[in-house]
């Protein structure tokens, strides 16, 4: 299994060795701890706010002769999507995504690429202004970073923004196996606005079918698993904050579909893209913005105490290992069919004719537990029973006496006395609800 922290014990031979073994923060509270989150108080002395990248970190750096350096490597790592859900996949540093990169408007960076996969590879700097010959592309702009190959890019960032990096090269292949990251330029200026809370993650998608272990590249529609930085609901964290502060997210899209971003309790403002922070003139209120493929977009609003969802509002984007082509079992009496099954199959149980919620209630007590590697379609249990999502799905907890720095989960919500929509009637003719005329 491979680890940050046995990369960097163990990260191979000549230069990559010597660099990757004096690799450390420009600032002392900056540096990952073995979890890959942010230290909670290491934002005293930065330029700027730290990201929180959902279920990720942040990659260091080090200051040479005035230069940020960083270090990414390509290679295959084993990933888990949520527990019980492991595959092969490729990304950098031992991760998909690989980790966040962040700099300043002004910043001149250096980059170095060690490739450890089994074909070339480059990495392109997505939405970056920057001379042709860093641009990545291979065959275009520079040649192929060959296998066990160091290359090094090397530019000033003369913008800021919400960006991405992937490859350029067998692009279809490489990000279908998870090659991207976060690469947040804040602005040389400062905020125009502070931001309290700022969080990024990546949209993806991917063919894990069922019984299988590596994602199939071949696929353009019929994806089974749809992540917020590589990871499904109930993995992904959940995005907290203290009531009344001010929360951005930064969301990128290098997946083949569109997704409607949609957040519950709030109006937000969309005010930017990968063309940094948009003028207060051009921010718009919404509940639900399409991050299209390649975009980026930053929304922001104001925390309101309790749970609120999180989701892609794409129905099919919030469930698991979704099956095509299946029949329509809705209004269908099987129990004869259930009855020849359980001849050879004991304990089966016929689903979907009252409709697909019963699925989660079958598979955590153990029936249909489907093939092997393999995700339930509906997951996560909350203070009033199944939540019945899965895929593009987290919560925006948010609390009144939540510290500053501090992005650990504080638990389900406690409502107060008498504010929870409540059971007035078993009956299903209650009342005398009005019907259009005849």
């Amino acid at each position: 299994m491979i680890t940050r922290r046995n990369l960097i014990s163990g990260a191979g031979v000549g230069a990559l060795a010597s660099l990757v073994s004096v690799y450390k923060p420009a600032y002392a509270g900056q540096a990952p701890d073995v979890a890959g989150h942010q230290d909670a108080a290491g934002t005293a002395g930065l330029p700027y706010r730290p990201v929180k990248t959902l279920n990720g970190w942040t990659l260091p750096y080090r200051v040479n002769k005035g230069v940020k350096e960083f270090h990414l490597v390509a290679e295959e790592i084993e990933h888990e999507f949520a527990p019980g859900s492991v595959a092969k996949c490729w990304g950098y540093n031992g991760t998909t995504p690989g980790p966040t990169i962040e700099a300043v408007e002004g910043d001149r960076v250096r980059i170095f690429v060690t490739n450890r996969l089994h074909e070339h590879t480059t990495v392109h700097w997505h939405g970056f202004i920057l001379p042709p010959g860093m641009d990545g592309v291979g065959g275009l702009n520079q040649p192929h970073i060959q296998p066990g190959e160091t290359y090094v890019y090397e530019f000033d960032l003369v913008q800021h923004g919400t960006h991405m990096y992937h490859p350029h090269a067998d692009e279809m292949t490489q990000m279908a196996y998870g090659m991207m990251g976060s690469f947040i330029i804040h602005p040389q200026a400062g905020e125009q606005l502070a931001i309290d809370r700022d969080y990024c993650f990546l949209l993806h998608n991917w063919a894990l079918h069922p019984g299988t272990y590596r994602p199939n590249p071949a696929i353009m529609v019929d994806f089974d698993l749809w992540t917020f930085n590589s990871k499904v609901f109930p993995a992904i964290d959940p995005l907290v904050a203290r009531t009344g502060e001010r929360i951005r997210v930064r969301v990128g899209n290098l997946s083949m579909w569109n997704h409607p971003i949609h957040v519950h309790g709030v109006e937000y403002h969309v005010t930017g893209s990968d063309g940094g922070r948009w003028p207060r003139s051009q921010w718009r209120r919404e509940v639900t913005e399409i991050v299209g493929v390649g975009q980026m977009r930053d929304i922001e609003f104001t925390g309101v105490a309790g749970d609120w969802a999180f989701h892609c509002h794409m129905a099919h984007h919030t469930m698991n290992a979704m099956g095509h082509d299946i029949p329509n079992t809705t209004g269908v009496d099987q129990t004869a069919i259930q009855r020849e099954i359980r001849s050879i199959l004991p304990g089966y149980m016929a689903m979907g004719r009252f409709g697909m919620a019963e699925h989660q209630e079958h598979t955590s007590g153990g029936m249909h537990a489907g093939p092997e590697n393999t995700l339930p379609m509906m997951m996560g249990t909350g203070p009033f029973g199944n939540i019945e999502m899965g895929g593009m799905f987290t919560v925006v907890k948010v609390r009144d006496d939540m510290q500053p720095g501090d992005f650990s989960d504080p638990g389900w919500y406690q409502y107060p006395e008498g504010k929870i929509a409540r059971r007035v009637s078993t009956d299903p003719n209650f009342g005398n609800p009005p019907r259009r005329p005849a």
